[in-house]
């Protein structure tokens, strides 16, 4: 085992090449491992990201990998598949064959979207099937929306996409039954609601074209949000330990602010933490974990530089010969008194 490195990053994401970037800055040795499959891949373009607004998503990686090599950090195309501790670090292994090892561990391995199982969900999933109306809302806007009620979220959706249409229906395909005050708010704002349990998505090649109900009516829409179960990509953490956390809307790794979780020496950033991380908060979650771990190896290095500084004192005092008693001197000290 010849690869060493002071962190190894699992993911090429916004969080992970920020990282990357930050760690390189402070000299620290990186190497990102990614398997090439981002979670923003089916969507035409990120948002809400200041100065880069709607660039592709890949497009954004690409100058992501470049700006972090540009700093010393290696990119390597693969899958970590394996973690496990050896003696003081942690050793990766990689899909391809071999392990590397770190001294610090930062998992940027991003979620998991599990959607409902309604056919055209995933057909359509990035295009015009969404959940955030942020990252995707004004690309709708003013168009017929349709809302598939598949958790106890689907009302407060319902509303978020209101504010960007006129047009929204509310299917209460197999989420839980509104309460009082969301049906009062969602009729006041002339939401329709469709009791009924969604058979499909009508589609064809370029655009979601209807929901389809298992009674046969059939309801026009330019667009449908759903809520996918969110589920962190954690088996590395699991292999090492850690247990995953619940949250409403899936499971998270948990960490402190900075990202520092429960397990020594390693890390998460994104969206494997913060379920409700977009591109941005992504890439600053990745600099401030960085910019932790970066802390902890400078005192880790300074503690190191005493032990070595102690041992090599003690070295030289062991080796040094005994002074003669003659003269008066004791291991080369002059007795009290001066030179007399």
């Amino acid at each position: 085992m010849t690869d060493r490195y002071d962190v190894v990053v699992v993911g090429g994401g916004a969080a992970g090449l920020a990282a990357a970037v930050t760690l390189g800055r402070s000299l620290r040795s990186v190497l990102v491992v990614d398997a090439g499959e981002p979670r923003n891949a089916p969507a035409a373009g990120a948002h809400n990201l200041l100065g880069r607004e709607g660039v592709p998503p890949q497009e954004l990686l690409a100058a992501g990998r470049r700006e972090a090599e540009s700093y010393g950090a290696e990119v390597r195309s693969d899958r970590a598949v394996g973690a496990r501790r050896d003696g003081d670090g942690l050793v990766v292994s990689l899909a391809e064959g071999g392990d590397v090892r770190a001294r610090v561990l930062l998992l940027a391995t991003g979620l998991t979207d599990v959607l409902p199982d309604v056919p055209g969900v995933r057909e359509r999933w990035g295009a015009d099937v969404l959940h955030c109306p942020y990252c995707h809302g004004w690309e709708v806007r003013g168009r017929r929306i349709g809302v598939l009620a598949t958790s106890d979220n689907a009302p407060h959706q319902a509303l978020l996409m209101r504010q960007l249409s006129d047009d929204v229906t509310l299917f209460l395909h197999s989420g839980p039954d509104l309460e009082d005050t969301e049906r009062e708010q969602l009729v006041a704002l002339d939401v329709r609601l469709v009791q009924g349990t969604v058979e499909r998505l009508d589609h064809d090649d370029d655009a979601l074209r209807a929901v389809v109900l298992a009674d046969g009516r059939r309801f026009d829409v330019d667009a449908v949000a759903v809520a996918p179960r969110f589920v962190a990509n954690a088996d590395l953490y699991e292999q090492l330990g850690g247990t995953v956390s619940e949250h409403p809307f899936g499971t998270y790794v948990s960490s402190s602010p900075g990202g520092r979780t429960d397990l020594p020496d390693v890390w998460v950033a994104g969206n494997a933490t913060d379920l409700a991380a977009m591109v941005g908060g992504a890439a600053t979650a990745g600099v401030l974990a960085a910019a932790g771990i970066n802390g902890d190896l400078v005192h880790a290095d300074a503690e190191a530089a005493v032990r070595r500084r102690s041992e090599r004192f003690d070295a030289a005092t062991e080796a040094r010969p005994h002074a003669s008693l003659a003269g008066g001197r004791v291991h080369g000290l002059e007795p009290v008194g001066g030179h007399g």
